[in-house]
């Protein structure tokens, strides 16, 4: 499943291709009602890439070495300039810790191109994943498009979704209302996109996008207590993701024409979010 991204946004407007979480075949996930249901079996479906990088994704503090720069403290105070504080639209996401789903231990991990690109760029030249996203080619191609969020004004945030310590999927965490969606589509101040694709063919049509877009809807509700509602904006062309995000608690909001798509607006409410 993908939603993707109109080619007109710099920051944010990718498509997202869901897929499952590698869950063997004689485990049924439960339904997307938001119960957290037992902790089910996940074996790995997509090693981290080759690279001078040996540690566990999510184990380093995120921020003590900006791409391309030094760590801080490195240099005696007063020799170097004091690093300019970013500023955070989005509550600090690397922050947001792990939670517990049925498919598993789930956390967001911000891109580190370094470490990241050489995954990120396979699961971009799946055909499945590339008729939406449109990022196909070699690996600058995809270092573009995640190093104008990483530079940028921290209005988008892109990261991997590790589950159960395996790197299976790509998010982009956004502002909605700093986006160019606000020019077609009414939104909220603090309204929070989201975008998504699920790695490897393998693992898809299982249900893990539904208990992950549910989780991280819930991890966006939690931490950014001024966000109402969580917005996605993927092909209507592309039923099985949006179809994922009606099961996960979204509901169909409008159709709208975005640039390069006709894109189905689907919001998750902070006030019904524990319905049943």
């Amino acid at each position: 499943m993908t939603t993707g991204v109109p080619p007109a946004r710099p920051a944010s407007g990718a498509p997202a291709v869901f897929a499952a979480a590698r869950v063997p075949a004689d485990v049924t996930l439960p339904p997307a009602s938001g119960a957290p249901g037992p902790r089910l079996p996940v074996g790995p479906s997509v090693g981290p890439p080759a690279g001078p990088s040996t540690a566990p994704y999510g184990t380093a503090p995120y921020g003590t070495a900006p791409y391309g720069t030094a760590p801080y403290g490195t240099a005696p105070y007063g020799t170097a300039p004091e690093p300019v504080p970013r500023p955070d639209p989005l509550d600090a996401v690397a922050d947001w810790g792990p939670v517990t789903t049925a498919a598993g231990v789930f956390r967001l991990v911000p891109v580190r191109l370094e470490r990241d690109l050489r995954l990120i760029t396979a699961w971009m030249n799946d055909p499945a994943v590339a008729a939406f996203w449109h990022l196909a080619g070699p690996a600058g191609t995809t270092a573009a498009h995640l190093r104008a969020q990483i530079r940028g004004d921290g209005r988008s945030v892109p990261c991997l979704g590790v589950l159960c310590g395996v790197p299976m999927s790509y998010w982009e965490v956004y502002r909605a209302d700093l986006d160019p969606l606000a020019r077609y589509h009414p939104v909220r101040p603090h309204d929070t996109g989201l975008h998504l694709l699920i790695g490897d063919a393998a693992d898809r049509g299982r249900g893990v996008g539904t208990v992950l877009l549910r989780a991280v809807s819930d991890l966006v509700l939690d931490r950014r207590p001024m966000c109402g509602r969580v917005i996605a904006e993927p092909d209507i062309r592309n039923v099985p993701s949006v179809s994922a995000f009606l099961r996960a608690g979204f509901r169909l909001a409008a159709e709208t024409d975005l640039p390069g798509k006709r894109a189905a607006v689907v919001v998750r409410d902070r006030a019904p979010r524990h319905a049943p």
